[in-house]
């Protein structure tokens, strides 16, 4: 069981990012939660396995088709036992 907290920037809002990242970890059994900054970023948090995780992850980088993601910052975290995936 692993978590990481993923953060992207770029034209990442209104490019249905969200709700393509709760889509892609709810079919992975992944938790967690994905929510837009203020800052005009998206920052997400996945814990589950291993590889599903790191396929969020990875997906973050690239992002949804008309996104562009210029940036992401990603941190390891003490996994916190969360259950569903949700959009905040």
């Amino acid at each position: 069981m692993q978590r990481r907290r993923v953060v992207v920037q770029g034209h990442v809002q209104g490019v249905f990012f969200r709700e393509t990242v709760r889509r892609r970890a709810l079919a992975a059994a992944v938790a967690g939660s994905v929510r837009n900054r203020p800052d005009g970023s998206v920052e997400a948090v996945f814990e589950g396995e291993r590889e599903p995780v790191e396929r969020l992850v990875q997906f973050c980088r690239e992002g949804p088709r008309g996104a562009r993601v210029d940036w992401v910052d990603v941190e390891n975290e003490e996994p916190a036992g969360l259950s569903g995936f949700e959009i905040r």
